[in-house]
């Protein structure tokens, strides 16, 4: 069974263009191409873009696809784990819902809320499968390891690093800094240090990793809980700008 790239792009929201590029870049090849130049696709190359599309959700750019696919060519078993991921997001989510309906029911008859009811599906293991998925399980337990053994202050603490460097992007952004100017190159440099005081991640304690930080600097645009944090996709591309122009003059 076949779809062509019509089908293809109606199905799945990508655009022809977008295909054609996959194909370019060597991520997704047609199964053939016909006498007239249509491309069409098969069970096969599906999967492929299936794998693709599930990957782009977790926000990772084409390089680290191409990687991830190479490194697990087999379909099913990758698949598997996405399964695995999805339903895992689909419980934190389920259990996220009766949480905020308990705060609601509870606030608006008046009655005291259950700190174990408000918080269920909160803890900060909730994005372990997607770590585990991008960087590789001894990552996530290192970094686990790392956050466990911090005192309440502690965390706190690097909450408000973390907070205030965020804010600090965003009010760059906003004023309208180059992304290329001392102001966000500072930031930049600020925050690649942030990055790698963090156990587990690549490069921890030294220089993290070129490929790592750009990853991530897409991911802030990418995903919107992290554009969220900058406020807005808008304010994140400019921390992607600058994190990448970092990266290539010093990674």
């Amino acid at each position: 069974m076949e779809a062509s790239i019509q089908e293809v792009a109606r199905a799945t929201g990508a655009t022809s263009r977008t295909l054609r590029h996959y194909d370019a870049v060597g991520l997704l090849a047609p199964s053939r191409t016909d006498a007239s130049g249509r491309r069409w696709y098969d069970d096969g190359a599906l999967t492929r873009l299936q794998r693709i599309l599930l990957l782009r959700g977790l926000g990772l750019g084409l390089r680290e696809i191409r990687r991830s696919l190479d490194d697990e060519p087999d379909d099913v078993a990758a698949l598997r784990r996405h399964l695995d991921a999805l339903r895992s997001q689909q419980r934190r989510l389920e259990r996220q819902v009766a949480a905020v309906e308990h705060t609601i029911e509870a606030r608006e008859r008046g009655a005291s809320t259950m700190t174990e009811k408000m918080f269920d599906g909160f803890d900060h293991t909730e994005h372990r499968d997607e770590v585990v998925e991008r960087w590789g399980q001894v990552a996530y337990d290192t970094s686990d390891a790392w956050w466990r053994s911090m005192s309440s202050d502690e965390r706190e603490a690097w909450k408000a690093q973390t907070a205030a460097l965020a804010q600090e992007w965003a009010e760059a952004a906003v004023a309208g800094h180059d992304p290329a100017g001392d102001l966000a190159q500072d930031l930049a440099r600020r925050h690649v240090d942030w990055l790698a005081s963090v156990p587990g991640t690549p490069g921890h304690g030294e220089a993290p990793v070129r490929a790592y930080v750009e990853g991530l600097a897409d991911l802030y645009v990418a995903d919107e809980r992290f554009a969220a944090s900058y406020g807005g996709p808008e304010r994140a591309a400019f921390v992607r700008d600058a994190l990448h122009l970092y990266a290539a003059r010093h990674l």
